[in-house]
């Protein structure tokens, strides 16, 4: 194998403009609608804006109460960006904005140090340009950044975590000094452990040995600086850590819950949050559980448009570790490092317990895999272009083709909808799906497909390019102008899907409800109370600046923190609901049963509908 020379990672303005157009297009132009969705995505952002107000960064306190569930540092990015530009869902999400053109410009640079000798003498850079589209485009990280969740963070953070590493190799192996670029490693690491936990330390870890153990290379690790980067680690991740132990000291538990006799922050966040979660023991168990056969083939989801070009390059990084001709460094490299990565990722999920989107890590790998075959594709290798013309015509065509014609068939046979009508009395009900985070998407029908109009046509159009028009480009030689076809297609797609979201958002966010209440409180301000658990309908929190009650919500997210003697008084019966309503107090009621509940209420006094939407309603005693 030939030693590893050190390359010239060229970063081209055509290349950057791309994909800075693609970010544009689809990342900066979608924060301001629509508004926060219910659950994680609005309780991250409330427990960031309560810090803001708290003035306490260490302790995460949502509606009040503490929540210990995850690490500090989305919360500090929300709350940083709403300090500078206000408590706006915009500048809450900015944050997450800005990592995905940080994660494209890293995979570009990744890609340009794995590709540069398999792509095209004029454009050194092919192999880094498609495997940034192949995210900039891809389903799995678009629709994973609709909401505030950390994982495209880890994404960005492992492929920082990687490109570092194999620096220090190189730096190892032409006897320069790895300092740098093993501190930049641990600095990664440790952001990586802020973000979301023990699992920011499991990989890029994990990566390191296992690619040390398969070179057989382990000796090396003492030339990895370890005393100088466990110092920058510890400096990094280690304070939150000790303030949140010592400022959430255990306390005394209730008996027969399943907690422990005394417990706190350590108990909850070390164990019960990590270790009991990767068992599948987690109290509360709030969560559900993926199939693997469903998990893995989600990731090929992800990838999409993309994934008909992984089975080559998957084909071709086996290959190239087998081989014993003689091969470029970097291409070992590069196939070692990429298969490595993903496998880490897939398979540590497939032995823990999953959710579907926890595939998000192992997505700049598959993206890299992508992309290079790609970029030699490019560069006239006969392998490369053959696997890509035949994946292209044997899945991606007939996918794309059939998109389309469903797409196509519904925008023009659905039934057209009254003006005014609420998506949810068109929707089906299916609660079993609802653990995943895109659950409420089999509650479409065909009745509802004529609220979508607009963004299916769109997708049934784009898939045409998608499809047909990039295979024709690919058959005829010009990968390049096929490969930017694709991406451009898909960009209409994805702005289609963000469409679809913003009719859909109704039943997932209750944003026009906190609106109404707003309102409504500018007369006769009145206490407002949730009818179920804060994830019903926590965007309340956020858009009405009020702390809400909650009838039977002591559940989930908000019950290991109830116990703490600072938890307020929030939560309801129906009992104390009946009292509040025949009191002189004013009282808003979010419900998702209207009917039943204004039955019961109105033995206790008047009840008014404030407003309705995706299927909640407002009731006000006053």
């Amino acid at each position: 194998m030939n030693d590893l020379a050190p390359n010239t990672h060229r970063w081209r303005p055509a290349s950057l403009a791309i994909l800075c157009l693609a970010w544009l297009v689809l990342q900066p132009a979608c924060i301001f609608s629509p508004g926060l969705l219910d659950d994680v995505d609005s309780i991250y952002i409330e427990i960031a804006r309560e810090m803001l107000h708290r003035h306490d960064y260490v302790t995460p306190y949502i509606n009040g109460i503490r929540f210990f569930d995850k690490p500090p540092l989305m919360y500090w990015m929300a709350a940083g960006s709403m300090h500078v530009f206000g408590e706006t869902d915009w500048a809450a999400r900015l944050p997450l904005t800005l990592a995905v053109l940080a994660l494209l410009l890293a995979t570009y640079a990744l890609g340009n140090r794995l590709f540069q000798a398999d792509s095209p003498q004029h454009a050194p850079d092919r192999g880094g340009l498609y495997a940034a589209l192949a995210l900039a485009t891809g389903i799995g990280p678009f629709l994973y950044t609709r909401f505030y969740i950390p994982d495209i963070l880890i994404c960005l953070w492992m492929t920082l975590g990687v490109h570092l590493f194999l620096i220090a190799l190189d730096r190892i192996h032409s006897a320069r000094s790895a300092l740098l670029p093993c501190a930049g490693f641990a600095a990664v690491t440790a952001l990586n452990l802020l973000t979301k936990g023990l699992i920011g330390i499991v990989f890029p870890i994990g990566f390191v040995l296992g690619y040390l153990l398969l070179t057989r290379e382990l000796r090396l690790l003492t030339r990895l600086h370890l005393a100088a980067s466990t110092a920058v680690f510890a400096a990094i991740a280690a304070p939150w850590h000790i303030l949140a132990a010592l400022r959430t000291p255990a306390i005394a538990m209730p008996a027969g819950v399943g907690l422990p006799a005394r417990a706190g922050w350590a108990w909850f966040y070390l164990y019960n949050e990590h270790i009991a979660r990767f068992l599948s023991k987690r109290i509360p168990h709030d969560y559900g559980q993926t199939p693997v056969w469903l998990f893995w083939t989600l990731a090929a989801v992800w990838v999409m448009p993309w994934t008909p070009f992984l089975p080559g390059a998957i084909a071709h990084a086996v290959r190239t570790l087998r081989s014993r001709a003689a091969i470029a460094a970097r291409q070992h490299q590069s196939a070692l490092s990429l298969l490595l990565w993903a496998l880490l990722v897939l398979g540590f999920f497939t032995l823990s317990a999953r959710q579907e989107y926890y595939s998000l890590p192992a997505l700049p790998a598959l993206a890299l895999l992508a992309g290079g075959l790609l970029a030699r594709a490019d560069s006239g290798d006969v392998l490369a272009r053959a696997s890509a013309l035949r994946w292209s015509a044997w899945l991606l065509l007939p996918v794309a083709s059939l998109i389309a014609l469903v797409c196509g068939f519904f925008a023009i046979t659905a039934p057209h909808a009254a003006p005014g009508t609420d998506i949810a009395t068109l929707l089906s009900q299916n609660p079993e799906f609802y653990n995943l985070s895109l659950g409420h998407i089999f509650d479409l029908t065909g009745a509802a497909m004529g609220l979508f109009r607009g963004p299916l046509t769109a997708v049934a159009l784009s898939m045409i390019g998608v499809g047909a028009a990039s295979h024709l480009l690919r058959r005829r030689g010009s990968t390049y102008a096929a490969n930017l076809t694709l991406a451009a297609s898909m960009v209409v797609s994805l702005l289609a899907m963000h469409a679809g979201l913003a009719r859909f958002y109704p039943t997932l966010g209750s944003k026009s409800l906190a609106d109404a209440i707003n309102t409504a409180s500018a007369t006769q301000p009145g206490l407002i109370i949730l009818d179920g658990e804060l994830t019903s309908g926590s965007t309340l929190v956020f858009y009405t600046r009020q702390q809400v009650h909650l009838i039977d919500g002591r559940v989930n997210g908000l019950w290991f923190g109830s116990f703490w003697p600072d938890a307020p008084a929030i939560f309801e019966t129906d009992a104390s609901l009946y009292q509040r309503w025949s009191g002189p107090g004013r009282v808003f009621l979010l419900t998702y049963n209207a009917a039943a509940r204004t039955s019961q209420l109105a033995r206790y006094g008047t009840v008014h509908t404030l407003a309705s939407a995706g299927g909640k309603t407002v009731l006000s005693n006053q």
